[in-house]
């Protein structure tokens, strides 16, 4: 089966277009699925500008077309490693929404330090998906869910989710050594674990301002005395100083 936005006979006005040449600014006809096409004029080949990749997150063929790729945007396969985990994570709890949104506003706050503190993205991000991953294992075995269940689980599930995506080994090693360890940081502890522990907080003290709020001289409290970063207190008085 070809896919829908390949073939032709779905295609819309605007398929076909010129992009100028980076080097020397020639017109190069570029279809829309071209990944990369060489200037006439002066030989040098690049990258389609427009070409959108985002399927390649959720669609079932993503491997077989990444594989075609040019180097320039194999290297972004991690960064869409990340949407993947995310449908996984959703697939995996299934109608609990609660934990879904959960975990997704704490991968979204962690996103938010991360680029200001120039963490690891793509293990950030992934691990901030997948830090409660094992509660559905921890509530079949144990009957509750408790850190130090979470800390059993989590990587099991998280490690099973890796492989299936086909992540690098290094990465998914990053990953579970984070997601099984719920403790709280201290100083000399890797930044990728700090983020993505001062994403979930956050989303724990926006869950709890919810039912119980703290003044706001209470939640500065919080900040200064179990927040690292200096984005991750940002963030935090952003989303609970509102």
């Amino acid at each position: 089966m070809k896919c829908p936005g390949q073939d032709t006979q779905y295609w819309k006005p605007g398929a076909i277009y010129e992009v100028k040449c980076p080097k020397c600014e020639k017109p190069v006809e570029f279809f829309k699925d071209d990944t990369a096409r060489k200037c006439n004029h002066c030989g040098h080949r690049f990258v389609n500008p427009n070409m959108d990749f985002g399927c390649a997150a959720y669609c079932q063929y993503a491997e077989q077309c990444l594989g075609t790729l040019p180097e320039e945007l194999l290297a972004q396969k991690e960064d869409l490693l990340k949407d993947r985990v995310a449908i996984e994570m959703k697939r995996y709890f299934k109608s609990d929404f609660k934990r879904i949104g959960r975990s997704g506003r704490a991968a979204r706050y962690a996103e938010r330090i991360a680029k200001k503190e120039e963490g690891m993205l793509p293990v950030i991000l992934c691990a901030a998906y997948l830090r409660d991953i094992g509660a559905v294992e921890a509530e079949r075995k144990h009957g509750e869910v408790t850190a130090e269940h979470l800390e059993q689980e989590s990587p099991l599930v998280a490690r099973s989710i890796l492989v299936f995506l086909k992540a690098k080994e290094e990465l998914i090693e990053a990953v579970c050594d984070i997601v099984g360890d719920h403790r709280p940081p201290e100083d000399g502890d890797d930044l990728n674990r700090k983020v993505v522990f001062e994403g979930a907080l956050i989303a724990d003290l926006e869950d709890r301002q919810k039912e119980t709020p703290l003044a706001a001289e209470e939640i500065e409290a919080v900040i200064a005395q179990r927040f690292f970063t200096n984005s991750g207190k940002q963030e935090a008085r952003k989303v609970l100083l509102k």
